[in-house]
């Protein structure tokens, strides 16, 4: 009898486990203990080292790691292979370090974080069709569950289907991003005074967050910086 209850528990353990997206081994986590292993390797010492003295026309930058190994393999499995809970693990792991390392002790005071909401950057309908999720809400969701900040996940809607960014240089970039958001007048009705945390998955040369900063600052909105789980190295 023993031995049969000792079976059943193992079987049902099984049952409760699922595969690594990155490398198919068996896990009860959603990554495996090497692969999670080998995404911490990538995280960045000090996330919040470009949120002061940026330029004129750049926005404050927080990002956990660097794009590349297997963290850029993860954001792929996220984006192309339909593995929506990669999100979750990320975007907590993007909260901790906020949490932790995070700009806010040294910047924004108790009333200034109360009015913080964070907006994830919105994909094309088109896109989020083909899809059938927004990756960077995915991730603001979890982020915001680590973090316990407001998620205003439809404050931005992306009116113009633009050609994917790798490989543009930095000025087709912006022409490619030329009037490419909006804001959705139905959530911000009672919103207003919020400041904005924009929240991407990849941060690379910023083109996509500046153009839904002067989205929002067009409107009077207020863009305090951006948060990012990558941001590619040069």
């Amino acid at each position: 009898m023993h031995i049969r209850a000792n079976s059943l528990k193992t079987w049902f353990n099984l049952l409760l486990e699922s595969s690594c997206p990155l490398c198919q081994r068996s896990t009860a986590n959603t990554f495996c203990l090497d692969c999670d292993r080998q995404l911490q390797r990538g995280s960045l010492p000090n996330p919040a080292a470009q949120w002061h003295g940026v330029g004129p026309e750049e926005l404050p930058l927080f990002a956990w790691g660097k794009y590349g190994g297997m963290l850029k393999r993860a954001l792929a499995c996220l984006k192309y292979d339909q593995q929506s809970e990669v999100a979750r693990p990320l975007g907590q792991w993007l909260g901790q370090a906020w949490l932790q390392q995070g700009p806010q002790p040294l910047i924004f005071t108790p009333a200034a974080t109360a009015e913080l909401v964070v907006v994830p950057i919105p994909l094309h309908a088109d896109k989020l069709r083909q899809r059938g999720y927004n990756q960077a809400e995915l991730l603001a969701q979890s982020f915001c569950d680590r973090t316990g900040l407001p998620l205003l996940r439809h404050g931005l809607i992306r009116v113009r289907a633009t050609e994917a960014q790798f490989g543009l240089s930095q000025v087709a970039r912006s022409q490619n991003l030329a009037a490419a958001f909006d804001l959705n007048p139905t959530v911000w009705r009672s919103q207003r005074r919020r400041s904005v945390l924009l929240l991407d998955d990849i941060y690379t040369t910023g083109s996509t967050v500046q153009s839904a900063a002067q989205t929002l600052r067009s409107h009077g909105i207020k863009v305090c910086g951006v948060v990012a789980i990558a941001q590619a190295q040069y």
